[in-house]
């Protein structure tokens, strides 16, 4: 009994270090040497200072920014600036979220300056389900160009074109939708102010 003790305490010990200890060391290695830049979180940097990250949605506000999806997490950022996920746990039926949609377009269409039963890309309605989204959908880009073109004072052609340029194709070609990420494309429109 004693003999049989001692080998399963060894094997658990034996299996603690290689999944615990060793398997995560040899992981961790081979993505830093290979995806450095995923592997520490795909960090965007802007003349050496950190902006944010491409993983991870940020609240822009004012009209000249696109602007992200609705987050029921506020974009990660928690009272001890640690980011954290939630979804709004508001099912279908739910009076809030209906009332969080129809104020979220009624928003939207006020910016764009679109009369009250013109429709809006449901993405820039609905939260994410993390959150955290850092994507929006091609026309929920599109549905924001003439804002973001007027609040910049430059054409619409130009946004147009930038953003048809930040258009992600679905991973691998087949896995989920074409997408845009804010953070870059709003990167950018800083970018081509300047210049």
């Amino acid at each position: 009994m004693i003999k049989l003790t001692i080998q399963a305490i060894l094997q658990k010990l034996v299996w603690i270090a290689f999944c615990g200890i060793l398997y995560p060391l040899v992981f961790t290695a081979f993505a830093q040497l290979a995806f450095p830049y995923q592997a520490n979180g795909s960090l965007v940097t802007r003349n050496g200072k950190l902006v944010g990250s491409e993983l991870m949605a940020q609240q822009f506000t004012g009209t000249k920014y696109f602007w992200p999806r609705p987050s029921a997490a506020s974009y990660g950022t928690g009272p001890s600036g640690i980011a954290g996920s939630s979804g709004s746990n508001l099912g279908p039926t739910s009076a809030q979220l209906q009332t969080n949609v129809r104020n979220n377009a009624k928003s939207l269409r006020d910016a764009v300056k679109l009369p009250a039963d013109a429709p809006v890309p449901a993405d820039l309605v609905y939260a994410s389900a993390s959150g955290l989204d850092p994507h929006i959908s091609p026309d929920g880009a599109r549905f924001q160009v003439s804002r973001v073109a007027a609040a910049r004072g430059i054409g619409e052609d130009k946004v147009r074109a930038l953003v048809e340029k930040f258009i992600e194709p679905p991973q691998w070609g087949f896995l989920g939708e074409a997408r845009v990420n804010v953070l870059l494309l709003n990167l950018a429109l800083d970018s081509s102010d300047s210049k």
